[in-house]
């Protein structure tokens, strides 16, 4: 399978899950109308709430996203009288991708990292820490910036920040329906239903899905997400012509003891190494945002 082969098929693929998780969520959300209140007509509002929901913070993500997130990193843009290492760098990978050239973005702060964000490469930028700039040389730079650019090429960045949106409601919608249950929605599902077995297994069912939702949501999009980052590597080989630099660049961030601070949960899957050190209080999840970097540099190392 070529690149390009596997850029269309991760586009395949973006819309198939978002639809797949449209369905999820209309699921949960009648289910959870059904459990709570018991009738269908409750379970119809349910969906009708969680489609509005669902279509509101999609399309605030589609047009708002890209400075939700770098506003969220403190990320400054770079002029033309600075930088321009960085600038000539990016240049040369967007020549080298066919795209346009990104808005390019610097973080104050020590740890190195990068990320790219938008939604589409024609309203795309690339962020990188000014500790990715002081600590790498230009070829280990080139190769990050190369990874930046094949998210952007791939359409990675659109995928992020949707399915970021869909697994944050259903979480939110999970959320509600447990508080929602221990505050109230027991008693009335029991009116309701006068204690018919229907409802309580629909009363069952919401409850269960309630705290395996959020988990299933989260981690069929991080096996997504660890094989663009495997694809973002390959391609960030093919235009850079030299995996090593990557490989370089990779080993130097994700060995750096430095902590980024303006990184939290719901932007670590965005950066190039998961910012978030495992000895920190913020790491304490069963969930990965990015594959081994042991695994991503032997396979670079293989080319």
């Amino acid at each position: 399978m070529t690149f390009e082969d596997q850029i269309l098929r991760n586009r395949r693929l973006t819309f198939l899950i978002i639809f797949l998780f449209s369905l999820f969520i209309i699921g949960i959300g009648f289910v959870f109308g059904l459990g709570l209140w018991g009738s269908w007509e409750a379970g119809l509002v349910a969906v009708a709430i969680a489609l509005i929901l669902s279509v509101t913070l999609s399309l605030s993500s589609y047009y708002g996203g890209k400075k939700l997130v770098l506003a969220a990193s403190h990320a400054q843009k770079v002029d033309g009288h600075h930088n321009r290492q960085l600038l000539n760098v990016v240049e040369e990978m967007s020549i080298a991708s066919g795209l346009p050239m990104p808005e390019v973005y610097v973080i104050n702060d020590s740890a190195p990292n990068a990320f790219a964000t938008g939604r589409d490469p024609q309203h795309a930028a690339i962020a990188v820490t000014t500790g990715l700039l002081d600590k790498l040389t230009r070829d280990e730079l080139t190769g990050v910036i190369g990874h930046e650019m094949s998210h952007i090429k791939n359409f990675d960045i659109r995928y992020m920040m949707i399915m970021g949106v869909l697994v944050g409601l259903v979480a939110l919608l999970s959320d509600f329906v447990l508080r929602s249950f221990f505050w109230g929605g027991r008693r009335r599902s029991r009116s309701n239903n006068n204690g018919g077995g229907g409802a309580i297994f629909f009363i069952i069912l919401a409850l269960v899905l309630a705290i395996l939702a959020p988990i299933i949501s989260k981690l069929i999009q991080l096996a997504v997400s660890r094989k663009r980052e495997f694809l973002a590597d390959a391609s960030a080989a093919q235009l850079t012509r030299y995996p090593d630099g990557l490989a370089s660049a990779l080993a130097k961030i994700s060995g750096d003891p430095e902590v980024l601070e303006v990184a939290n949960r719901a932007t670590q899957h965005l950066y190039i190494v998961n910012p978030i050190k495992s000895f920190e209080a913020r790491a304490k999840t069963l969930f990965s945002t990015h594959p081994p970097i042991a695994e991503r540099i032997r396979r670079l190392k293989t080319m």
